[in-house]
């Protein structure tokens, strides 16, 4: 008995030390978490700071990007061609509205609702947060402006926003030198993520598309602002932290005459055609006219398919005539011809051809015929230009061959981009040997050459080259780039555009000049001339030259009757100038197709164009910029 009560005695200290060592082990291991708890306490409020407090903040404050105002666009004497207008629309915030459909039904009551509307409304609710803002109708109207205004107090969730949309005042007579904007594509966003400018369209829902708009994007978009702004967990806007405004983009100035376009478009009345006047002395765009036209004002708010459809008529009024339309120059070129001709000596102020009516090559039976079936009899440079007789350049090109005149036409710009300030341009055709051999794998004949003297064959021109060309002519060889910009006002003060000259035309006698000069008056102020009876009362004298070029070749025994050649395959009708004749402040070419006679129909709207040019030549707003740094205009000789 007294054995087994022993075996149930405890072992105090042996237990004491067991508790003793599992409490130091326990305490130890406390020991060891706290000592890592601090450790990552250390790492993440210390070490990892920064990192940390940026990760926050990118989920607690948001950059919000701010559009910058597009700058205005004005003409030369400051009138606004290109303004930015507000455009109201409807919007809705969900979260606000106890029932949405209710309330769109009462709000269709005070105005037109279209089922379009409502269904793209309903759409974009599923897909948006609830208190996001979302447009149920774009562009009210004032009325509708005013009939939700008055019953605002009924509509919870309702209200009205005003954005700045672009606008353009004199629509369709100015849409290819102005261009318009329109919303951003894919493609376009495509290539802003390539070139890094993602930062500067982040908040821009519209981009340059065409003319002016599309070229000076930069300068007339401007520079994006921001605001920071303190956001919860899901996304809604808590409260501003900073601000920064946007700086808006720059105002632009043209040498645009709007008076000068406005009469050239009206003039034109729907016709196809094209003006263009430039000033000869430093390169300046007066007008730049293309008809038919458009109103960009379509595609500012997105056009509907239906109304796209009607612009891609037989017409083309989507193209820019006078910088992309390439046609035969016809007689216009002959002032040239001679010019080439009495460069090489071919032909001096004294030289005669005689004019049957028509003009055949050596052992050729072919004749290439005048317009006057029995010729003009004796004829010298004057005559040949004034009258515009085609056997005196049949002759001319044939002595001087292809070579001699394709080299000579480039130097005035032909068969080349005339560096304009808008990016819708055609080269058209300087034809030479190797064009022809590259473009149809054929050889140069001398009957081509024979053509050309009157401007027909392979030779096409551009409006735009043909006033570069006449403008170079009428200051003896000084020549400019077409220059549409005048000038650009920023927060900075205003930016001067100088004149773009370019290599000036030398002859081996400047003489020359003298010559063909005096010939285009004799166009214009001869009783002969084939443009007299348009410019016999001008109180200026000017010069020039008319045209009238094929859009098919006639065979050899048909003649040209009008009434009975349908009106698309009727002569087109050319005409270039300048003025005044002593000193030129304007130069301008004009073609109008399938109108027949450039002397009775292109020749009429230069002669307006003239009048008002120097009736009062206008003074831009800001002359001293818009033709700063030009050179000092050429004086003629007194004795011309």
């Amino acid at each position: 008995m007294l054995s087994s009560n022993r075996s149930h005695i405890r072992n105090v200290t042996a237990e004491n030390n067991l508790f003793i060592r599992r409490a130091i082990i326990a305490f130890i291991g406390v020991i060891l978490l706290v000592i890592l708890l601090f450790s990552n306490l250390y790492q993440i409020q210390i070490k990892s700071h920064d990192d940390y407090q940026t990760r926050a903040n990118g989920n607690r404050i948001k950059l919000v990007p701010i559009a910058p105002n597009r700058g205005l666009i004005f003409d030369r004497n400051g009138l606004i061609l290109a303004e930015n207008r507000p455009v109201h629309s409807l919007e809705l915030v969900s979260e606000q509205i106890k029932n949405i459909k209710q309330t769109v039904d009462k709000i269709g009551h005070l105005i037109m609702l279209t089922d379009d509307d409502k269904k793209r409304f309903f759409k974009s609710v599923k897909a948006h947060r609830r208190y996001k803002s979302i447009v149920l109708k774009n562009k009210l109207t004032a009325t509708q402006v005013a009939k939700i205004s008055v019953n605002l107090h009924a509509l919870p969730g309702v209200s009205i926003e005003a954005r700045l949309k672009r606008f353009y005042p004199f629509g369709s007579s100015l849409t290819h030198v102005v261009g318009y904007v329109a919303k951003i594509t894919k493609k376009e966003l495509t290539r802003i993520n390539r070139n890094n400018e993602e930062a500067i369209y982040a908040a821009t829902r519209d981009i340059g598309k065409q003319g002016v708009e599309k070229y000076y994007q930069r300068l007339l978009h401007g520079t994006p602002g921001h605001q920071e702004v303190e956001v919860n967990n899901r996304g809604r806007v808590i409260r501003i932290l900073s601000y920064t405004p946007p700086v808006h983009g720059q105002d632009l100035y043209l040498n645009i005459d709007v008076k000068l376009q406005n009469k050239a478009f009206k003039m034109l009345a729907g016709r196809r055609g094209s003006v263009v006047a430039l000033d000869p002395n430093n390169g300046n765009v007066l007008a730049l006219v293309t008809s038919p036209s458009y109103d960009p004002n379509l595609f500012v708010h997105g056009i509907s398919s239906k109304a796209y459809k009607k612009l891609l008529s037989r017409d083309k009024p989507l193209i820019n005539r006078a910088t992309q339309g390439a046609y035969p120059p016809a007689s216009t070129v002959k002032p040239l011809l001679a010019l080439a001709a009495l460069e090489k000596n071919i032909i001096s102020e004294n030289s005669i051809v005689y004019d049957p009516g028509w003009f055949k090559l050596p052992n050729v039976e072919r004749k290439f015929k005048d317009h006057l079936a029995w010729g003009h009899g004796k004829v010298d440079i004057y005559r040949a230009l004034e009258k515009s007789c085609n056997t005196y350049f049949y002759d001319v090109a044939y002595r001087l061959g292809i070579d001699n005149i394709s080299q000579f036409m480039e130097r005035f710009g032909f068969g080349e981009y005339t560096g304009i300030d808008i990016h819708e341009e055609k080269s058209a055709i300087m034809p030479s040997r190797g064009w022809k051999q590259a473009r149809y794998g054929q050889p140069w004949y001398i009957g081509d050459t024979i053509s050309l003297g009157i401007g027909q064959s392979y030779w096409t021109v551009t409006p735009l080259q043909l006033a570069k060309s006449v403008a170079a002519l009428s200051v003896n060889g000084q020549s400019f780039s077409p220059q549409l910009l005048g000038a650009s006002q920023s927060e900075n003060g205003l930016i001067q555009i100088p004149a773009h000259p370019l290599t000036p035309i030398i002859l081996k006698n400047d003489d020359n000049w003298r010559i063909i000069h005096r010939a285009m008056r004799k166009v214009n102020q001869s009783i002969g001339g084939t443009a007299y009876k348009v410019f016999k009362d001008a109180d200026y004298v000017s010069a020039g030259k008319t045209g009238t070029a094929q859009v098919v070749s006639l065979s050899e025994d048909t003649k040209y009757e009008k009434d009975k050649i349908k009106e698309r395959l009727r002569d087109n009708a050319i005409y270039i100038g300048y003025a005044p004749y002593e000193k030129p402040e304007i130069a301008i070419s004009v073609i109008i197709e399938n109108a027949g006679h450039g002397g009775s129909s292109a020749a009429p709207i230069a002669r307006a164009l003239f009048d008002i040019h120097l009736s009062k030549i206008p003074r831009p707003l800001h002359s001293s910029i818009v033709n700063a740094k030009s050179p000092t205009k050429t004086k003629l000789s007194s004795t011309l």
